[in-house]
């Protein structure tokens, strides 16, 4: 069926897929997906991990993630950045389902129905099952998932209930920590503070020939200047090799002729609705949608926009779209709305429709019947195709080429491999251990080089090495031996690094003479003006916020709340600024506010115990498993999988 046609409720996901894993700066959530384990031995050499001899592949964690992300773009470094999570949970999974087979914890048939009738209430009608058919379309509508994957997602999201309350039953919360947390939450300072930043004064030191020399004396170790070298190099630029990747028409009409099912076209229409849902409602309240429903018809009929209607009044995620649901094959769609969008003919709208999900009104926009699309029409995307392999092969066969040729002797004249196959030839600058080697491409292909170039020998030739820019052949052309740095070397870094070091003590002293000028009786404000600084002033704050803007970190001021309005702080480091701050105001709890918040912070707090009850129990019971050996990770698989590529 039509995306479309699915109510994708995250609630109910958040239900059904077990344990959620919360991933910082994004809304994605990944969870438990039961059943992706794949049945292989220990052995096998795609095995992420294996849990008791049962292997986790790189299609399972492909597959979960798939899964977790179902309808959300996502680009494929995401999937790489949170492959670690992905196996830590399928590795988890399968884990706890070890630990419920020897502690003899499983979830019964009643337990599982009981919470798909809370899910699904619509399966039954009464106690009545609905029947294979209409319980399947149920589930897809609000899960987006087949019968077996929801009921296996049950199951794991039941055994997990389970061990949460074996585990957490017995957590609780004292008074002694309600009242805590309700100081921490009500009780606010303010804070007037002058931030003095090093970076701000550095530009205003400026030592003399003789300082500047005795820093560099004294810290000349820090200033080594690194062996660096420099190549000779013969490129094939990958334009030579895209110009020598011709394409013929004969070629072009081959791959039409040996691909001509993927340019069969179904019969397809294109279509329109209006979507008044059902699902779930009582039968007065379906008598009355079909009322609106026939109003609503009468208007699309009598020649009311019907892209406006759909806007108004679809209950379909289309609707942002004028209703517009694109192109639609037969067996996409249920039968009832297939029938009546391929009856109707171009420009004509429906009576009412009667589906699973509800009333619909259809506009059918184009029709095109079954065809072949014509070469032409599919010319560009196939000499795409074509281009792309053929710069591929004689890339491959250009490289097979310039290797062996290489391969001959590494000691023989970079010119002459050059015009042997037509390469460019040029130099690269002198280059240390940290710096790129030239210009060719990607941070990977600058590393290549690097590597290549740093272990070539005098006379030598590099074997040929892939980059974004082409074919690449390396040969030393000049070797700069590591040597002590004289000052006129460096001289920059030097006044740098002096400057940084004496503006962090600066700042320390600027500060500290703020501090002293307030404690002995000057205002913030007027000791600022006074050593030319500025006063800025935070919003209330608790202790429990997470930070406070323009400062850092709300433990980087706690004292404040041990302070009176008035005091003043010393001198402190903060974020890499000195900070003195005074407590313009400061606001105790009001005690009469427990009562109404006890519950919220009682209930708060019970949550966070128990997660990580929960997460210690999860930590322990994998280190245990993996001692015992019954858990293994392939970390090699791992990173190469978590790696960029």
């Amino acid at each position: 069926m039509l995306k479309q046609f699915q109510n994708r409720d995250n609630r109910l996901l958040k239900i059904t897929m077990g344990v959620i894993l919360g991933i910082i700066s994004l809304t994605m959530v990944i969870t438990l997906v039961p059943g992706l384990l794949s049945p292989m031995s220990s052995d096998n050499p795609d095995a992420i991990a294996t849990v008791d001899g049962q292997a986790i592949t790189q299609a399972d964690a492909h597959q979960f993630f798939d899964q977790v992300t179902r309808g959300q773009n996502m680009p494929p470094q995401m999937e790489r950045l949170y492959m670690p999570q992905i196996v830590n949970q399928l590795v988890f999974e399968r884990a706890l389902e070890l630990e419920a087979q020897r502690l003899g914890i499983r979830v019964t048939p009643q337990e599982q129905a009981d919470r798909i009738k809370q899910i699904i209430p619509t399966a039954f009608s009464g106690d009545t099952w609905v029947g294979k058919d209409q319980y399947a379309a149920l589930v897809q509508e609000r899960t987006g998932m087949g019968v077996a994957e929801f009921e296996s997602q049950i199951r794991t999201s039941l055994l997990d209930d389970k061990f949460h309350s074996i585990l957490t039953d017995g957590v609780s919360v004292s008074t002694e920590e309600v009242e805590l947390e309700f100081r921490n939450r009500n009780e606010k300072v303010k804070l007037d503070y002058v931030s003095i930043n090093p970076a701000d004064l550095a530009s205003t030191i400026n030592p003399g020939d003789q300082e500047l020399a005795a820093f560099f004396a004294k810290n000349a170790s820090r200033y080594q200047i690194p062996e660096r070298r420099s190549a000779r190099y013969a490129l094939l630029g990958q334009s030579q090799i895209q110009q020598r990747a011709v394409i013929t028409d004969a070629d072009l009409q081959n791959y039409y002729k040996a691909h001509i099912d993927e340019y069969q076209v179904p019969e397809r229409v294109h279509v329109e609705h209006i979507l008044f849902k059902t699902v779930g409602k009582t039968d007065a309240e379906i008598a009355e949608i079909q009322k609106t429903a026939e109003q609503v018809l009468a208007k699309a009929k009598g020649g009311a926009n019907f892209e406006d209607l759909a806007r108004q009044y679809s209950d379909d995620s289309s609707k942002d779209k004028g209703g517009d649901l694109g192109w639609v094959v037969r067996g996409q769609t249920v039968p009832e709305f297939e029938k009546t969008a391929f009856s109707l003919k171009p420009g004509s709208i429906s009576d009412l429709v009667k589906t699973q999900y509800g009333f619909h009104i259809i506009k059918v926009l184009d029709h095109e019947q079954a065809h072949v699309k014509p070469l032409d029409e599919v010319r560009l995307s196939i000499f795409t195709a074509l281009s792309q392999d053929k710069t591929t092969q004689v890339s491959d066969q250009t490289f097979g080429r310039i290797t062996s040729a290489v391969r001959q002797s590494n000691r023989q004249s970079l010119d002459k491999i050059a015009k042997q196959f037509n390469m460019q030839t040029g130099e690269t600058p002198l280059a240390d251990a940290t710096q790129p080697v030239g210009d060719f491409g990607s941070s990977q292909d600058v590393q290549d080089v690097h590597d290549v170039l740093f272990h070539l020998r005098t006379g030598e030739l590099s074997s040929p090495l892939r980059v974004d820019k082409g074919i690449l052949i390396l040969t030393l052309k000049d070797v700069q031996p590591a040597h002590a740095a004289t000052l006129n070397d460096v001289r920059d870094r030097v006044l740098k690094d002096y400057r940084d070091q004496q503006s962090i003590q600066l700042a320390r002293t600027k500060a500290e003479d703020l501090a002293g000028r307030v404690h002995k009786g000057a205002s913030l404000a007027d000791a600022a003006k006074a050593l030319g600084l500025d006063v800025k002033s935070t919003d209330l704050f608790a202790l429990n916020a997470p930070s406070v803007p323009g400062l850092g970190p709300v433990s980087d001021v706690a004292g404040a709340f041990k302070m009176m309005a008035g005091q003043t702080s010393d001198a402190k480091l903060i974020n890499n600024n000195w900070i003195v701050y005074t407590v313009a105001d400061h606001q105790d709890p009001n005690p009469a506010d427990l009562a109404a918040q006890r519950a919220g912070i009682e209930k708060a707090l019970l949550d966070s115990k128990r997660s990580l009850v929960f997460d210690s129990f999860q930590t322990a019971l994998v280190d245990r498993l993996k001692r015992e050996g019954k858990i293994t990770i392939n970390q090699d698989a791992l990173k190469r999988m978590s790696s960029p590529t």
